[in-house]
Order: structure tokens, then C-alpha cells, then sequence
């Protein structure tokens, strides 16, 4: 962590240790009142990098409580390499759950944060993360999916997900915000589409946008290939304007909201996109 900026401003942020060997990146709203909303952000297939401490200390910026678990604490592997993105580590559903489930019990029981109206937020490779913890716990008031969640890899049944996705799908109680781009590498159309209607079939409340042109990892502005401010920013005033509807209660569970936007050209191909830098 030594290299990365964890001083922001509008934010009081500290590395923490809660649960089963968490470590975790945690931002507060400075010189506000609260009790706050929170928000538990699952990060990108790279750990606990700068771009996810970002987003934490951004929500805090805004008025939340964020808390990044490392996801890898428990791991023992190369992080450098990790963090390069040399390598990738996959999880099980068990240790998500391990995860998640522990930062969601710390905010639940920290005194400046308002039980009711915490959030989960998956990034890329943690993008199906809020939906697996919804899963099980119901304490998550929203959940939100930025350019994941929806990969073939995440319908695939094996050791580390034994219970089909789409199961799981069933017990998930809290709204659903879904963002992905029209260029994105990694997760097609038809895998969104695939996900929208196992939703509706499901009778889930779901809001999914398909931003036009936009690659995987857009905003992320540690990678400035990939980095798009003008989407990004509306990507991210959308996520606020989510959570505000949701603790407002304006997305009621006893009403299903199906919201779906796409914009893409009438050739879209997804074999011809292409990782960006």
C-alpha cells in the first residue's frame, strides 16, 4: 500500500482488519453527519489496487461509508504479479460469501453507518460478487454490476461455483443496477441479455444500461487506454441516483422494475473486440 494514495479529500480512509483475516480499504465522509448509507465494492481481478481505492474514497467523497475487502487476503500467492495483472486468481462462491459477508457484518455494526442502507457493488472479475452475497444475505439494500456479472464464466458450474448462477439468481431480494459497454472483451450482449432474462423470469428488479462504444474497464483511470471521463462520470452519477431511488423507496420489493437502455451499432460483433491497454 506503500505506493498508493490512500489521503483523499472529503474522505477519512484507513486500512482495516475485521472478520476471518480481512484486510480492507475503508473511507469515511469527512466533517459530515451521519449515520451514512455504505456501500461494500468488490475489486477488480487486480486486488486492491489504486483504482478500487478510488472508488472507495469517492463514495465517501459523496456522502457513504466504503469498505474494498482485499479479496486475496487469505492468499499467499504473488500480488505483484496479481496486480500487473500477470496472473488471475479465481474464488469460490464460499469464500465471496466469506468475504463480502464479513465487511457487510462490519458496516452493519459500525455506529456511523445506517443498517438499512447499505449497498454491494461488483467491478469487472467482481461483478456477480453483490448477487452471491444477496444470495444469502438480505441486509443489502442495492446491488450493482459494472462491466461483469454476466461472462460465460459465471453461468459455468464447477468446484468453485456449485451451485448454478442462476439458482442463486432466485434468491436475490435488492434491485439490480447493471452498466456494461458496447465494446467490452469480456462480456458480450448476449451474455447481458442472457443475464436480463433469466431477471425477468426470475420476476428481479433490474436497470441494466449498455453504454455505447465504451471497452472493458472504462472507468478506470489508473489505465488510460481504457479510461473514459465522460462516460465514467455518467456511469457513476447513475450509481449514486440508483442508490438514492432504492433508499428512498422508490423500487419497492413488492413491485418488479424492468428498465433495460442499449445502444449498439446493427453489426455489433462481439468476436472482433479487443483488450485495450
Amino acid at each position: 500500500m506503500s505506493s498508493q494514495q490512500t489521503s483523499y479529500p472529503g474522505a477519512v480512509t484507513s486500512m482495516i482488519s475485521y472478520g476471518d483475516r480481512v484486510q480492507g480499504f475503508l473511507a469515511i465522509p469527512e466533517n459530515q453527519q451521519g449515520p451514512f448509507g455504505a456501500v461494500v465494492l468488490g475489486h477488480e481481478r487486480y486486488g486492491l489496487v489504486q483504482h478500487t481505492l478510488d472508488l472507495v474514497a469517492k463514495f465517501a467523497a459523496h456522502g457513504y461509508v466504503g469498505l474494498a475487502p482485499d479479496m486475496f487476503s487469505r492468499w499467499d500467492g504473488d500480488k505483484e504479479a496479481l496486480s500487473r495483472g500477470d496472473i488471475q486468481v479465481r474464488i469460490s462462491d464460499e469464500d465471496i460469501r466469506s468475504y463480502m459477508g464479513d465487511s457487510l457484518d462490519y458496516l452493519l455494526s459500525h455506529p456511523q453507518v445506517d443498517p438499512d442502507r447499505i449497498s454491494a457493488m461488483g467491478v469487472c472479475q467482481s461483478g456477480d460478487y453483490p448477487l452471491v452475497l444477496n444470495s444469502l444475505r438480505h441486509e443489502v439494500a442495492a446491488n450493482i454490476v459494472v462491466y461483469g456479472g454476466a461472462q460465460a464464466r459465471v453461468w459455468e458450474v464447477d468446484e468453485y461455483r456449485p451451485e448454478a448462477y442462476e439458482s442463486m439468481l432466485e434468491r436475490v431480494e435488492a434491485p439490480i443496477l447493471g452498466i456494461w459497454g458496447e465494446d467490452d472483451q469480456v462480456v458480450s450482449v448476449e451474455d447481458m441479455r442472457r443475464l436480463r432474462d433469466v431477471l425477468e423470469s426470475k420476476r428481479k428488479t433490474y436497470e441494466f444500461t449498455l453504454f455505447s462504444h465504451m471497452p472493458h474497464g472504462w472507468m478506470n483511470s489508473t489505465m488510460p487506454g481504457r479510461y473514459r471521463p465522460k462516460e465514467s462520470e455518467q456511469a457513476w452519477s447513475m450509481i449514486l441516483e440508483f442508490m438514492e431511488r432504492v433508499h428512498a423507496g422508490e423500487l419497492p420489493k413488492d413491485r418488479v422494475v424492468w428498465r433495460f437502455q442499449s445502444d449498439i451499432a446493427p453489426d455489433y460483433d462481439f468476436t472482433k473486440k479487443v483488450r485495450l491497454a
